[in-house]
């Protein structure tokens, strides 16, 4: 069984590494409604627009903001990262983490623990191995999700699913913009066959969650 039990205050996060080593070629993302056909590059940067992206207000936690989340913990799948900030190319394509161990925070949406849907990017795998999110699909309801913030105080979460989406079929509006004025946290990578001739995998995996509190909040 695996273990649930977490604590992210405090810790020094170590960021993941490759298990093995594995060639890869491109990752699909998908971000309000752009479809990212990753390739080249560390991780692979070149992006092309497959639709434009949908109205979506953007949020205060925008460059600039406050808060902002600093490092990741999913005890589940042993991931601990840092997190970037992402977000949108001239092209209006969303940006994608430059570091394959790293996921990223896209600063268009609220950040962790304010209201509305946070999102948080990361590769399934790179050129040297597994990725950030490569375990991602394994989460099950009920999984513990934490992000500490740059106030130091933590933001907890609990996976309610974990769904995968072929790339023309992605619900961006229910990802990116769905706000029931509570709090949310989903988290998006690739997922699905993997089609070089195609651009890449054909699916993405996103796993939704439900705030639970923060902890070590500053006042």
């Amino acid at each position: 069984m695996r273990s649930k039990q977490f604590s992210l205050t405090g810790r020094t996060l170590h960021r993941v590494s490759g298990v093995t080593a594995m060639a890869i070629a491109a990752c699909s993302l998908i971000a309000l409604g752009l479809q990212l056909n990753v390739s080249r590059g560390a991780v692979g940067d070149a992006v092309t627009v497959s639709a434009p992206p949908p109205r979506v207000t953007e949020s205060s936690s925008d460059v600039g903001a406050k808060l902002s989340p600093i490092s990741l913990e999913i005890p589940a799948i042993d991931v601990e990262a840092d997190i970037t900030r992402l977000g949108l190319n001239a092209d209006r394509t969303v940006q994608v983490p430059q570091d394959a161990d790293d996921a990223g925070w896209y600063t268009k949406g609220p950040a962790p623990g304010e209201n509305g849907s946070s999102v948080i990017l990361g590769h399934r795998d790179s050129k040297t191995g597994p990725a950030v999110f490569y375990r991602m699909k394994e989460l099950e309801r009920g999984d513990k999700v934490a992000i500490k913030l740059s106030d130091d105080s933590v933001a907890h979460y609990q996976v309610v699913r974990v769904a995968q989406y072929a790339n023309e079929d992605f619900p961006a509006p229910k990802v990116y913009a769905k706000s029931n004025g509570r709090p949310a946290l989903n988290l998006v990578t690739c997922g699905g066959k993997y089609d070089r001739d195609a651009g890449g995998y054909q699916s993405n995996v996103v796993v939704f969650t439900k705030y639970l509190w923060a902890t070590g909040r500053r006042t």
